[in-house]
């Protein structure tokens, strides 16, 4: 995607969920995680474009600690599911997502 379409609000981050081809069905250190597993943790995606972050009460604006290009864990009943030019994005508040993956 060239240019965004979207511009998320505030807090918010667009993500674009990793498919499963794109997840690994390992650890690295070998260990296998079997199909029941993967359902039940959370789930992946790549940022796409951030907000200018969340304001405070005061009007300070916080900003985000995300990057575009990063690859997270996001909470799986967080996001809100987009469908955008035939392709699908979620989109996150901060707060929502876990961990980012290097």
């Amino acid at each position: 995607m060239a240019k965004n379409i979207i511009t998320p609000l505030g807090d918010r981050v667009l993500l674009e969920p990793l498919s499963k081809d794109d997840l690994e069905g390992k650890t690295a250190s070998g260990i296998v995680i079997p199909d029941t597993a993967e359902k039940e943790r959370p789930e992946q995606g790549k940022v796409v474009s951030v907000g200018t972050g969340r304001m405070t009460k005061d009007g300070q604006r916080v900003p985000m600690s995300l990057k575009k290009g990063q690859r997270v864990l996001f909470s799986k009943y967080g996001p809100t599911e987009i469908k955008v030019a035939g392709r699908e994005y979620l989109i996150v508040k901060e707060e929502d997502i876990l961990a980012i993956i290097e």
